[in-house]
Protein backbone atom coordinates (compact mmCIF):
# COMPACT_ATOMS: atom_id res chain seq x y z
CA UNK A 1 0.00 0.00 0.00
CA UNK A 2 1.30 3.32 -1.39
CA UNK A 3 4.81 1.50 -1.19
CA UNK A 4 4.93 0.60 2.63
CA UNK A 5 5.01 -3.15 3.96
CA UNK A 6 1.94 -3.93 5.25
CA UNK A 7 4.03 -5.12 8.73
CA UNK A 8 5.47 -1.79 8.76
CA UNK A 9 1.98 0.12 8.75
CA UNK A 10 0.89 -2.08 11.06
CA UNK A 11 3.57 -1.25 13.25
CA UNK A 12 2.84 2.56 12.81
CA UNK A 13 -0.79 1.65 13.81
CA UNK A 14 0.66 0.07 17.14
CA UNK A 15 2.54 3.55 17.75
CA UNK A 16 -0.26 5.60 17.14
CA UNK A 17 -2.41 4.03 19.14
CA UNK A 18 0.44 3.68 22.18
CA UNK A 19 0.80 7.42 22.16
CA UNK A 20 -2.66 7.88 21.82
CA UNK A 21 -3.56 5.92 24.61
CA UNK A 22 -0.83 7.09 27.11
CA UNK A 23 -3.30 8.87 29.73
CA UNK A 24 -2.06 12.78 30.13
CA UNK A 25 -3.79 16.10 30.35
CA UNK A 26 -5.29 16.30 27.17
CA UNK A 27 -6.82 12.79 27.61
CA UNK A 28 -7.73 14.38 31.08
CA UNK A 29 -9.28 16.98 29.62
CA UNK A 30 -11.24 16.13 27.24
CA UNK A 31 -12.58 13.12 29.97
CA UNK A 32 -13.77 15.96 32.12
CA UNK A 33 -15.06 18.65 29.85
CA UNK A 34 -17.26 16.34 28.91
CA UNK A 35 -18.05 14.82 31.55
CA UNK A 36 -19.20 17.88 33.48
CA UNK A 37 -20.04 19.83 30.12
CA UNK A 38 -21.62 17.67 28.18
CA UNK A 39 -20.56 15.54 25.33
CA UNK A 40 -21.04 18.36 22.97
CA UNK A 41 -17.83 20.39 23.95
CA UNK A 42 -16.01 17.08 24.23
CA UNK A 43 -16.61 16.45 20.31
CA UNK A 44 -16.13 20.14 19.20
CA UNK A 45 -12.82 20.20 21.23
CA UNK A 46 -12.39 16.93 19.07
CA UNK A 47 -12.82 18.46 15.93
CA UNK A 48 -10.28 21.37 16.52
CA UNK A 49 -7.70 18.72 17.34
CA UNK A 50 -8.58 16.74 14.25
CA UNK A 51 -7.79 20.14 12.23
CA UNK A 52 -5.13 21.42 14.08
CA UNK A 53 -3.19 17.73 13.95
CA UNK A 54 -4.37 17.13 10.58
CA UNK A 55 -2.93 20.91 9.77
CA UNK A 56 0.78 20.43 11.23
CA UNK A 57 0.57 16.50 9.83
CA UNK A 58 0.16 17.81 6.29
CA UNK A 59 2.11 20.70 6.67
CA UNK A 60 4.78 18.50 7.78
CA UNK A 61 4.37 15.67 5.06
CA UNK A 62 4.42 18.21 2.21
CA UNK A 63 7.95 19.28 3.39
CA UNK A 64 9.15 16.01 4.53
CA UNK A 65 8.77 14.56 1.05
CA UNK A 66 10.99 17.31 -1.11
CA UNK A 67 13.75 16.93 2.03
CA UNK A 68 13.36 13.49 2.04
CA UNK A 69 13.87 12.94 -1.67
CA UNK A 70 16.72 14.88 -1.74
CA UNK A 71 19.05 13.99 0.88
CA UNK A 72 19.44 9.87 1.98
CA UNK A 73 21.26 10.70 4.21
CA UNK A 74 19.10 13.70 6.23
CA UNK A 75 16.24 10.57 6.13
CA UNK A 76 18.44 7.85 7.77
CA UNK A 77 19.31 11.08 10.64
CA UNK A 78 15.50 11.72 10.88
CA UNK A 79 14.55 7.93 11.43
CA UNK A 80 17.57 7.65 14.29
CA UNK A 81 15.88 10.82 15.58
CA UNK A 82 12.84 9.38 15.64
CA UNK A 83 14.03 5.99 17.55
CA UNK A 84 15.54 8.84 20.02
CA UNK A 85 12.17 10.38 19.94
CA UNK A 86 9.96 7.57 20.79
CA UNK A 87 12.58 6.39 23.67
CA UNK A 88 12.13 9.82 25.18
CA UNK A 89 8.66 9.70 24.62
CA UNK A 90 8.46 6.19 26.65
CA UNK A 91 10.66 7.66 29.38
CA UNK A 92 8.49 10.54 30.15
CA UNK A 93 5.21 8.12 29.93
CA UNK A 94 7.09 6.51 32.40
CA UNK A 95 7.10 9.75 34.62
CA UNK A 96 4.13 10.12 37.03
CA UNK A 97 1.39 11.45 34.93
CA UNK A 98 0.38 15.77 35.64
CA UNK A 99 -3.44 15.76 37.62
CA UNK A 100 -6.14 17.38 35.70
CA UNK A 101 -9.04 18.21 38.23
CA UNK A 102 -12.52 19.11 36.98
CA UNK A 103 -12.05 22.51 38.65
CA UNK A 104 -9.64 23.20 35.76
CA UNK A 105 -11.94 23.14 33.64
CA UNK A 106 -13.95 26.26 32.13
CA UNK A 107 -17.32 27.03 34.04
CA UNK A 108 -18.98 27.65 30.58
CA UNK A 109 -17.59 27.47 27.86
CA UNK A 110 -19.10 28.83 24.33
CA UNK A 111 -18.68 25.70 21.88
CA UNK A 112 -16.50 27.80 19.15
CA UNK A 113 -14.05 28.95 22.26
CA UNK A 114 -14.05 24.94 23.48
CA UNK A 115 -12.93 24.42 19.21
CA UNK A 116 -10.75 26.63 18.84
CA UNK A 117 -8.75 25.45 22.29
CA UNK A 118 -8.52 22.15 20.69
CA UNK A 119 -6.99 23.79 17.40
CA UNK A 120 -4.61 26.21 18.48
CA UNK A 121 -2.82 23.99 21.20
CA UNK A 122 -2.25 21.33 18.24
CA UNK A 123 -1.03 23.53 15.70
CA UNK A 124 1.62 25.18 18.67
CA UNK A 125 2.12 21.64 20.12
CA UNK A 126 6.29 21.46 19.61
CA UNK A 127 4.81 17.32 20.08
CA UNK A 128 2.91 17.51 17.64
CA UNK A 129 5.49 18.85 15.14
CA UNK A 130 8.08 16.62 16.27
CA UNK A 131 6.01 13.47 15.81
CA UNK A 132 5.44 14.18 11.95
CA UNK A 133 9.35 14.97 11.61
CA UNK A 134 11.25 12.64 13.64
CA UNK A 135 8.87 9.45 14.40
CA UNK A 136 6.76 9.47 11.05
CA UNK A 137 9.72 9.01 8.31
CA UNK A 138 10.95 6.39 10.75
CA UNK A 139 8.28 3.89 8.81
CA UNK A 140 8.77 5.46 4.97
CA UNK A 141 10.48 3.22 2.61
CA UNK A 142 13.11 5.29 0.88
CA UNK A 143 12.96 3.34 -2.58
CA UNK A 144 9.43 3.76 -3.12
CA UNK A 145 7.78 7.40 -3.47
CA UNK A 146 8.15 9.62 -0.34
CA UNK A 147 4.90 11.58 -0.99
CA UNK A 148 1.78 9.38 -1.06
CA UNK A 149 3.67 7.32 2.11
CA UNK A 150 3.94 10.60 4.27
CA UNK A 151 0.46 11.56 3.53
CA UNK A 152 -0.83 8.09 3.97
CA UNK A 153 0.93 7.79 6.94
CA UNK A 154 -0.22 11.43 8.22
CA UNK A 155 -4.17 10.67 7.46
CA UNK A 156 -3.99 7.11 9.08
CA UNK A 157 -2.27 9.11 12.14
CA UNK A 158 -4.83 11.82 12.27
CA UNK A 159 -7.31 9.24 12.38
CA UNK A 160 -6.61 7.44 14.82
CA UNK A 161 -5.99 9.98 17.15
CA UNK A 162 -9.55 11.10 16.49
CA UNK A 163 -11.44 7.85 17.16
CA UNK A 164 -9.18 7.72 20.53
CA UNK A 165 -10.40 11.33 21.12
CA UNK A 166 -14.21 10.23 19.96
CA UNK A 167 -14.19 7.26 22.60
CA UNK A 168 -12.55 9.23 25.53
CA UNK A 169 -15.59 11.62 24.98
CA UNK A 170 -18.54 9.04 24.37
CA UNK A 171 -17.24 7.03 27.41
CA UNK A 172 -16.43 10.01 29.40
CA UNK A 173 -18.15 8.91 32.31
CA UNK A 174 -15.92 5.82 32.31
CA UNK A 175 -12.40 7.26 31.42
CA UNK A 176 -12.64 10.58 33.59
CA UNK A 177 -11.71 8.83 37.07
CA UNK A 178 -9.59 6.17 35.49
CA UNK A 179 -7.53 9.62 34.29
CA UNK A 180 -7.55 11.09 37.59
CA UNK A 181 -7.18 8.50 39.73
CA UNK A 182 -3.16 8.91 40.03
CA UNK A 183 -2.50 5.05 40.58
CA UNK A 184 -4.10 3.86 37.70
CA UNK A 185 -3.04 6.41 35.99
CA UNK A 186 0.79 5.58 37.10
CA UNK A 187 -0.13 2.15 35.74
CA UNK A 188 -1.12 2.59 32.63
CA UNK A 189 1.57 5.49 31.42
CA UNK A 190 4.57 2.89 32.58
CA UNK A 191 2.79 0.09 30.95
CA UNK A 192 2.10 2.07 27.42
CA UNK A 193 6.08 3.17 28.05
CA UNK A 194 7.05 -0.06 27.95
CA UNK A 195 5.48 -1.00 24.83
CA UNK A 196 6.75 2.19 23.53
CA UNK A 197 10.17 1.44 24.49
CA UNK A 198 10.11 -2.15 22.73
CA UNK A 199 9.12 -0.86 19.24
CA UNK A 200 11.33 1.76 19.62
CA UNK A 201 13.98 -1.13 20.14
CA UNK A 202 12.92 -3.22 17.09
CA UNK A 203 12.93 -0.06 14.85
CA UNK A 204 16.34 1.22 16.28
CA UNK A 205 17.53 -2.69 15.21
CA UNK A 206 15.88 -2.47 11.96
CA UNK A 207 17.59 1.04 11.46
CA UNK A 208 20.77 -0.33 11.92
CA UNK A 209 21.02 -3.06 9.92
Amino acid sequence: MVGIPLEQIWAFVLTCFVIESTPGPNMAFLAIISATKGRRYGYATTLGITLGLGIVGLAAAVGLAGIISNSPVLYQGLRIAGVGYMLYLAWESWQEAKEISPGNAPAHPPLQHIFRHGLFVNIFNPKAAIFYIAILPTFITLTKDIAPQAVFLTVLSVLIATFMHILIVTLAGVFQPFLVNPILNRRARKFMAIILALIAIWFGWSVGR
